[in-house]
């Protein structure tokens, strides 16, 4: 049955949007429409009392992180598909643990009155407004973004201000302070000076473009190196030397560049080394204009919130 509705799924997702494009590693995750929106597909059967029950896997979830990007579910028997998007969920999947298997778990309760999802140790959300194919029609058709022609140090503010809007110190290096555009992020602040966490690295830290530290404990939560113009390769021996002293999988490490170095990076990120260390499965590549966008829907998330605080 969940290769029939799997099969189903896509043949309509082909029909509306042309044939969509699998990403590599997952047998779950798509691309669809000329803005490349990326789907990651969960299917349940329907269980007793009308329950579904779906594994979202950890490593999934962030190949959507930087990207318009939705869930999409499906059960047995269901209206139309559940197209959750990722960004209005993003914090909270950010701050559970997933379960020994690598998933969190999650569930959609449906009845005649609205659809809910549950997430373990997250809670219960209402979801009815997200039913549909709609709600995927009108994503497609609304992510497409102008994206301006970037400086380095427009792209580090813009890392900064994602950072902080989800509540993190930020770290960019004094040398760089200057030169951001504070425009772009007018309400960003910086951390004075690189927390005790980081002494082991301090050499390496002090020049990594922007790093996000978990506010109060100064735990490093994420790596970002900007390369414009500068050698990839360089950016991940400095990412590898972390991951080596540090040995967490939870770090995130990412190279961020024009679309058009994509290809560089898997070929560099495909040496011995970096396989041997394991920094391949936790470093990812984020586009230019992933970034811009990524920081738009944070900052548009950000000013709904206040409208409804003030309502």
């Amino acid at each position: 049955m969940p290769n029939l509705i799997k099969k189903e799924f896509l043949e309509e997702l082909a029909k509306r949007f042309g044939a969509p494009r699998k990403l590599p590693g997952s047998e779950s995750l798509f691309e669809v429409g000329s803005n490349a929106v990326r789907l990651y597909f969960r299917y349940s059967k329907r269980h007793p009392d009308n329950r579904t029950f779906f594994g979202i896997r950890k490593i999934d979830l962030q190949c959507l992180e930087g990207h318009p990007a939705l869930l999409c579910f499906a059960w047995d028997g269901q209206r139309e598909p559940l197209f959750v998007p990722f960004h209005e969920f993003e914090e909270i999947f950010a701050g559970l643990t997933p379960a020994s298997d690598g998933q969190f778990k999650a569930q959609v309760f449906e009845t005649q009155e609205t659809t809910e999802l549950y997430i373990a140790n997250a809670g219960r959300f209402n979801v009815e407004g997200f039913m549909g194919w709609r709600v995927l029609e009108d994503f497609v058709q609304s992510s497409g973004l102008r994206v301006p022609e970037l400086s380095h140090s427009q792209v580090q503010t813009l890392l900064g201000g994602i950072g902080f809007v989800k509540g993190f110190d930020i770290w960019i290096p004094s040398n760089d302070r200057l030169s951001l555009d504070r425009n772009l992020v007018p309400t960003l602040q910086l951390a004075r000076e690189l927390p005790s966490a980081l002494a082991p690295i301090r050499n390496i830290a002090e020049e990594v473009d922007v790093i996000w530290l978990e506010r109060g404990s100064g735990l490093p939560l994420a790596f970002y190196e900007v390369e414009h113009s500068t050698p990839i390769y360089s950016g991940l021996l400095r990412f590898n030397d972390v991951h080596l002293i540090f040995q967490k999988n939870t770090l995130r490490f990412g190279i961020v560049a024009t679309h058009d170095r994509r290809s560089l990076f898997v070929r560099q990120l495909e040496r011995p080394t970096f396989k041997a260390s394991g920094l391949r499965e936790v470093c990812t590549f984020l586009e230019y204009d992933n970034v811009y966008g990524w920081h738009q829907r944070m900052k548009e998330g950000g000013q709904q919130n206040e409208k409804k605080q003030t309502a």
